[in-house]
């Protein structure tokens, strides 16, 4: 009889939610003790390796360490640990959900049997929830028990639908990514931070901060729109609106059939009947748009192909149009079997990553249009015999290269009219390729448009409108630096506070104004705004979510980078002062001072090219983390020879700051400047700090261009309590 295995135990998880020890974006730690399985590898275990290639089949895609496809099977066969085993369980578990995960590591720890594994995910709840379900398979496929992998598919699946964003929020933060913006996700949904401090924008799914409240209040009333529309000189359906079924049918006779019935404000064409001429569908087209918003429009149809334009800034950037929705008949099949039958279409889905809705017989629309054919959801179809199920809302094939300047022009000014900064134009044109007087007219102007359809259309190209998005709220011209504010980042134990609150006062002098997070609290344009201890993901993620800050100075500790990660992706500045507390940290297996290397350097790897790192040199360890660093190193001693600065000023560019007797010296290659006497910066404020201290945040100031003048001016009207 086969050995049965006790469950792995799961003995802490935790979401790192920024850079970490692992990698520069957010995964789950997974603290794992295999107890009798340290003893099985993958190739210990019978039929283990077949069971879980038979339900996962992708899993030979994984390259794994060996570098090359099916790297991961070629481990599994030569004998594997299972925390290795879980890792790419779970990652091949979220790719088959639909959210690509490549990151994943597995460490072993001092403590026998028992691992680090991370695997990286956006969401932590998506990540508890893919690893659940991971443990469940790999014990099912180690003790070999059946294991069904649809729920489990399915799970992660709705998890990543309640949590993730959505498809029009997340191809405008993707394109951010692209362009090396920051975003800070402010909400459960889809309110979404691009950039830090002042030079932030906030999008919510298609609408930004420049969208005015005004111009989408407008956009919401179809009639006032049309209106407003009509008086520019765009052409626009004769329309008006309704209170009542009669009324309905007046209007309707005195404007000419056909007619088309729609709310006054909904949206995604619910509601909306079109060709209408008989009383009878007039008057139930009315009850369908009741509902659907405070007032009901009837308005002359017009004949022609339903397109959605997407404007940005002025510019279109995406077209689509749209096409009817039609089943045949066989002779055979019911209505209902039909339509069964073409909701099986993979581009069809209820949820937001489907650019087609399924068709839902019981929906008002849909029935009307049955009602007007003589057809029941039950009826067999004869032959040959086509049946009109839906004439809108079906906008997905893209004709971007199609349209006609002259279209996109009055595309572009109905926005302008309305005063929308991202507008979702629906048009009817017989022809979008030709000017459009006379055969077309705009319908309506949306604020926050979908963009699924130009993402994913049925046929033609997808669209990059999140990146149009992305530069109309950045544009192109700003330079590398869109959405950062100057940061600074410090890491270590020796008197970080203070150097924290200098440099804070040095940037507040040189102009901006700027946020501090601390051990001290948090302080705003030299203001302590809060007492508690602030040196953390929490208190710094407040700091950068502040549209006032112009600048940013944040101390964080190497428990935080352990426990949280860092809350800010790139730093302008990234300081370490020393490598001191491992005694601390041994609930994180950290049992020597030189495994400290691996969590400080976590501050030097996110510095951004055009950045620097400011290094203690008086202590190797620490000057050792320069090679680690893409941007200018600083390097900062209370002794003048020391020998990594001496070798650092052998380039005529590397730059340090130095004590030579009590003289503070700045030094560019050979050269060198007197910053002050030591004594004489310290006296006017009664500086009691260490030297170190100060020599750190002088050589922090400077790397960010800070005048020397300013800088001594700063050290001796800084008053720190």
């Amino acid at each position: 009889m086969a050995k049965t295995f006790n469950d792995i135990q799961l003995l802490r998880t935790t979401f790192l939610r920024g850079p970490s020890v692992w990698t520069y974006r957010p995964v789950l730690e997974v603290w794992l003790d295999l107890g009798e399985l340290e003893d099985y590898p993958s190739d210990k275990i019978p039929g283990l390796n077949e069971r879980l290639t038979a339900w996962l089949p992708d899993l030979v895609e994984h390259t794994c360490g060996v570098g090359e496809r099916g790297g991961f099977i070629q481990r599994l066969e030569g004998g594997t640990w299972m925390g290795h085993v879980l890792e790419h369980v779970i990652i091949e578990l979220l790719n088959l959900a639909g959210m690509p995960a490549e990151f994943g590591q597995t460490r072993e720890i001092s403590q026998r049997g028992v691992y680090r594994m991370v695997f990286r995910c956006p969401e932590e709840a998506v990540a508890r929830v893919a690893l659940e379900h991971g443990h469940k398979l790999l014990m099912a496929a180690i003790n070999d028990q059946p294991f069904d992998l649809k729920p489990a598919i399915h799970a992660i699946k709705t998890a990543i639908n309640d949590r993730y964003l959505g498809p029009s929020t997340g191809c405008i933060v993707d394109a951010a990514g692209e362009r090396r913006i920051p975003h800070i996700r402010l909400n459960d949904g889809n309110l979404v931070q691009l950039g830090y401090g002042a030079a932030q924008r906030r999008i919510w799914t298609a609408e930004s901060d420049q969208t005015s409240a005004i111009a989408e209040g407008i956009a919401q009333d179809k009639d006032f729109t049309k209106r407003l529309l009509t008086a520019c000189g765009v052409p626009v359906p004769e329309g008006q609106i309704v209170n009542s079924p009669e009324e309905a049918w007046e209007v309707a006779q005195d404007i000419g059939f056909p007619v088309t019935v729609k709310p006054s404000d909904g949206n995604h064409a619910r509601g909306v009947t079109l060709e209408l001429s008989k009383e009878a569908d007039i008057k139930a087209a009315f009850a369908l748009a009741q509902p659907e918003g405070s007032d009901v429009i009837v308005e002359k149809f017009i004949d022609g192909v339903e397109h959605r334009l997407l404007v940005v800034g002025g510019k279109v950037v995406a077209a689509t149009k749209g096409e009817t929705v039609s089943v045949h008949g066989n002779g055979k099949a019911t209505l209902r079997e039909l339509v069964e039958v073409l909701n099986q279409d993979p581009r069809r889905g209820p949820e937001q990553e489907y650019p087609l809705d399924w068709i839902n017989l019981e929906a008002g629309a849909v029935k009307l249009e049955l009602n007007r054919q003589h057809v029941t959801p039950d009826s067999i179809i004869p032959q040959g015999q086509s049946v009109l199920l839906q004439r809108n809302g079906n906008m997905a094939i893209d004709c971007t290269d199609d349209v006609h300047p002259d279209v996109a022009y009055y595309a572009s000014l109905a926005a302008k009219i309305v005063g929308l900064d991202i507008a979702g134009m629906d048009m009817i044109l017989k022809d979008v390729s030709k000017p459009m007087q006379g055969q077309g007219a705009i319908l309506e102007v949306n604020a926050g448009p979908g963009l699924l359809m130009h993402l994913k259309p049925t046929s033609g190209a997808p669209r990059p409108v999140g990146m149009a998005i992305a530069d109309h709220l950045f544009p192109r011209e700003d330079g590398a630096g869109a959405g950062r504010i100057p940061l600074v980042g410090i890491a270590g134990t020796r008197d970080n506070a203070f150097i924290a609150r200098l440099v804070g006062w040095l940037l507040q002098l040189s102009g901006k104004l700027t946020g501090v997070a601390s051990s001290e609290g948090m302080f705003l344009n030299n203001r302590q705004t809060q007492k508690t201890n602030t040196a953390n993901w929490a208190g710094a993620h407040r700091l950068l979510t502040n549209r006032l800050a112009q600048a940013a100075v944040i101390q964080t500790t190497s428990r935080s980078i352990l426990e949280e990660g860092l809350a800010y992706d790139r730093c302008l500045v990234g300081v370490v002062t020393d490598m001191d507390g491992f005694e601390s940290l041994a609930d994180h297996d950290v049992l020597e001072a030189g495994q400290m290397r691996r969590v400080l350097r976590t501050q030097i790897d996110v510095v951004l090219s055009e950045g620097a790192g400011v290094l203690n040199a008086d202590l190797a360890e620490v000057a050792d983390l320069a090679e680690l660093c893409d941007g200018e190193v600083l390097l900062y001693t209370t002794q003048a020879d020391n020998a990594a600065v001496a070798a650092h000023r052998a380039q005529p560019e590397g730059r340090a700051v130095l004590l030579r007797g009590q003289q503070v010296i700045l030094a560019t290659g050979a050269m060198e400047r007197v910053l002050g006497n030591l004594d004489a910066l310290r006296q006017p404020t009664g500086l009691s700090v260490d030297t170190s201290a100060l020599l750190a945040a002088i050589a922090t100031a400077w790397s960010m261009d800070i005048a020397p003048d300013l800088i001594a001016a700063g050290i001796k009207t800084f008053e720190y309590k």
